[in-house]
């Protein structure tokens, strides 16, 4: 059914108040479900194009839009700071939320990062969709195919290595060792080969992450001047490699932060192991197979949500992720918010319509596992399996024991369990700016 022309002048209407920079676009049903989630470099004229007077959807775009939009009963947007942000925040945004008309970018592709192992004698840098999170990492990018030629790029500058071999310090073998043919070209330096020190190439390394951490801008300007003076010189081939170089430098800036646009899919483990342990340390009858993780954001008590993220076999099931717009709890008490969540996620369970999980992990200390409790006590629901796990010092606390446990920094239980609590912890916090910055996602 087509919108009507009054609904269809509002939506235009509202359209022209839209910026003109770049950013994403929400379409929004009459319950303030948002059925797609695009970007544009320029919003105004992007999102007007749907609702253009005569404009043909089913044959320009396709019946799936137009199918979409004959739903549509609002739109609103969100500005970034520049494209790449855009294309970042879409991908993560579609991968959470899961909006009905988008078909791409619900699956399981990453965008690459560039990793350097600092922790090896002599570090390598790589173009990486699994990265290490104990490298140093940059990204993650949103182009791989310009991140390919700018590490040549980068290697004819500071020469680092990009093999695969495995080089150390105590190897008394490694000058013996022939070097590739990088090496001859002066593309690297051969830590190979002990062909540079230890010392020396770390230096090298400390320069690139020093240059890729800056805004390069006076490297650039020198490559500009020397474009310039090669364009008088009538040097047209230099003039347009300087101009290559150039953009390749400049497209380094077209990526995220590891911090702000988190992939967590990216540094999944394998977490048999760990499921196994932690059927064991929780006197569990039945295997640990599904994980549901719960943590409260707020700020200064205004806006207060919670998230809930569902692990199955131990990788996150994106499609039983909830959020939850806190209603009577008191703005800033935590244990009333997490009570109230719990309260509202399983009275389905309690009621037969939804299966109970195997684990209930709150983000939290004690107090919040006892909120936890009590909301389930007080429904007169079956006890599932219950823990919190605490930030800063990450104590594991679990009912009916006095002391928390506190497992080492490479158990595989904890390891699940800090995937969980973080996993939690991103849901709600990347609602919650959301709301903050836009009053755009509602409950699902």
């Amino acid at each position: 059914m087509a919108l009507s022309e009054d609904k269809l002048q509002a939506l235009r209407e509202k359209i022209r108040s839209f910026p003109t920079g770049p950013g994403l676009y929400f379409m929004k049903d009459a319950e303030e479900k948002v059925l797609y989630i695009g970007k544009g470099k320029n919003l105004r004229a992007r999102v007007s194009s749907y609702f253009q007077p005569g404009a043909n959807l089913a044959e320009t775009r396709g019946p799936w839009i137009a199918e979409m939009l004959s739903r549509v009963a609002d739109v609103d947007y969100l500005e970034t700071a520049g494209e790449a942000e855009a294309i970042l925040q879409e991908a993560r945004l579609i991968k959470d939320i899961h909006p009905p008309y988008n078909t791409d970018l619900k699956d399981s592709k990453t965008f690459p990062y560039l990793e350097i192992t600092t922790r090896e004698d002599f570090p390598g840098v790589y173009i990486t969709r699994s990265p290490n999170p104990r490298s140093r990492l940059f990204g993650p990018f949103t182009a791989v195919r310009d991140l390919r030629q700018v590490l040549g790029l980068l290697q004819k500058i500071f020469l680092f290595r990009t093999c695969t071999l495995e080089i150390r310090l105590d190897d008394p073998k490694r000058r013996f060792f022939r070097p590739c043919l990088l090496y001859h070209i002066r593309q690297c330096t051969a830590p190979c080969a002990d062909k540079v020190s230890r010392r020396d190439y770390r230096r090298q390394i400390r320069d690139l992450i020093r240059f890729l951490g800056s805004k390069r801008s006076s490297y650039i300007e020198g490559l500009r001047r020397r474009m310039q003076e090669a364009s008088r010189r009538q040097d047209f081939e230099e003039a347009a490699r300087l101009r290559d170089r150039i953009r390749l430098l400049e497209n380094l800036d077209k990526r995220g932060t590891a911090e702000e646009h988190v992939q967590p899919e990216v540094f999944f483990q394998d977490p048999t192991e760990a499921l196994e342990k932690l059927q064991h340390l929780l006197k569990s009858p039945q295997p640990i197979r599904i994980i549901e993780g719960f943590d409260i954001a707020h700020l200064a008590g205004s806006e207060t949500v919670g998230a809930m993220v569902q692990f199955i076999d131990g990788k996150p099931f994106k499609e039983g992720y909830r959020r939850f717009r806190i209603r009577a709890a008191g703005s800033s008490d935590d244990f009333a918010a997490i009570a109230e969540v719990i309260s509202r996620r399983y009275k389905h369970a309690l009621a037969g319509e939804e299966l109970w999980p195997d684990l209930v992990l709150i983000d939290g200390g004690l107090g919040h596992l006892h909120a936890a409790e009590e909301a389930l006590r007080s429904m007169g629901a079956p006890m599932p399996n219950l823990a919190a796990i605490a930030k800063r010092e990450e104590l594991i606390y679990l009912p009916g024991r006095a002391e928390p446990l506190r497992l080492s920094a490479i158990s595989p239980v904890r390891k699940l369990l800090q995937y969980v609590r973080d996993e939690a912890h991103r849901f709600a916090q990347h609602y919650h700016h959301i709301l903050r910055r836009k009053k755009m996602l509602e409950e699902e």
